[in-house]
């Protein structure tokens, strides 16, 4: 398994969390963004730039992911190709995306991008909070257990 992160809307409480999780286990861990982002020394984390533009850092994921892999995001279609490839998907809260549920997911996230472009406000998502670093790092360590 690697860890492959779309790190541009990475919270950083979940960059630390991923970090200390590669360190523990040696699961190779990549940051992928079209920005600098900084790692500590370690031979299994690495972060990968990739040139600005859209859905470039979402691109590379994708064509570096394997079945098994684990990709973390926030961004429903980046999730829908890794599911379709054989790898996995979880957000910055923990939630995992799974084949089961991906289209519905993805067909209330168009439906809301189609009310908030007609002008309505629809707000924001809710302010991360501990519980979901919690949910996420719960989340983290099934997926590396039922891995091994």
């Amino acid at each position: 398994m690697h860890i492959w992160v779309d790190a541009d809307a990475c919270p950083g409480v979940i960059r630390e969390v991923l970090v200390k999780a590669s360190q523990r286990t040696s699961i190779p861990l990549t940051f992928v963004a079209n920005q600098h982002i900084p790692v500590p020394p370690n031979a299994h984390i690495t972060s990968l730039r990739v040139s600005s533009g859209f859905d470039v850092a979402d691109d590379e994921i994708v064509l570096r992911c394997e079945p098994n892999d684990l990709v973390i995001t926030g961004d429903i279609p980046l999730a829908a190709e890794v599911l379709e490839k054989g790898g996995q998907a979880v957000n910055f809260r923990g939630e995992a995306y799974d084949n089961a549920t991906i289209k519905a997911t993805l067909t209330m996230r168009d439906f809301m991008d189609t009310i908030r472009a007609s002008g309505e406000r629809t707000g924001g998502p809710k302010a991360f909070s501990p519980k979901d670093k919690m949910n996420f790092a719960n989340q983290l360590d099934r997926i590396i257990a039922s891995s091994k």
